[in-house]
């Protein structure tokens, strides 16, 4: 008398058993590879590279030079930490100590570094990239400390995933 047809197809409760299954995998494989860390130390490998490129451009400068430094750097206080700087220094140099690792000592402690830029030893400032500090070529995020042996230490105003990111040399 009548028929009854067989429909083919995934029930509802099979649908969303899928989904489930689908969606803890997608939860587990993002809390795996943890994007936010990863981000952090992408930036903390350019901080390190940065800075190492910086301070081996300072020295690099100075052999060529017969042991004397880039007139900026010989000019820098002993002892004190300036915010690297691309073109006119200006006031404002300890605005982002709030996020430095080191804090810069003065107001208007920032150096210019762009001779090495126009000597060929750098293509240019390095500008930190944007964590919690907003860098740009006014304040790099980056620092420079000559002391008073002669060793010179440039460092990462912030670091993430590090203790702190400096070179000395």
């Amino acid at each position: 008398m009548f028929e009854t047809k067989r429909k083919e197809g995934f029930t509802l409760i099979e649908l969303l058993i899928v989904i489930a299954i689908i969606a803890i995998l997608a939860a587990v494989a993002f809390v795996a590879l943890d994007p936010l860390t990863r981000f952090q130390d992408s930036r903390d490998a350019a901080r390190w590279a940065d800075t190492t490129a910086v301070l081996t451009a300072v020295k690099v400068d100075q052999v060529d030079n017969g042991g004397a430094y880039l007139q900026a750097v010989t000019d820098a206080n002993a002892g004190e930490v300036y915010m690297i700087v691309d073109g006119a220094v200006v006031a404002g140099c300890d605005d982002q100590n709030l996020v430095c690792d080191t804090d810069v000592t003065d107001d208007n402690n920032c150096i210019n570094l762009a001779g090495l830029v126009d000597d060929g030893y750098l293509a240019d400032v390095p500008v930190s990239p944007n964590g919690t500090g907003n860098w740009s070529a006014n304040i790099t995020g980056y620092t420079l400390q000559r002391n008073a042996n002669g060793t010179v230490v440039i460092a990462a105003c912030e670091s993430e995933n590090a203790d702190a990111i400096q070179v000395l040399r």
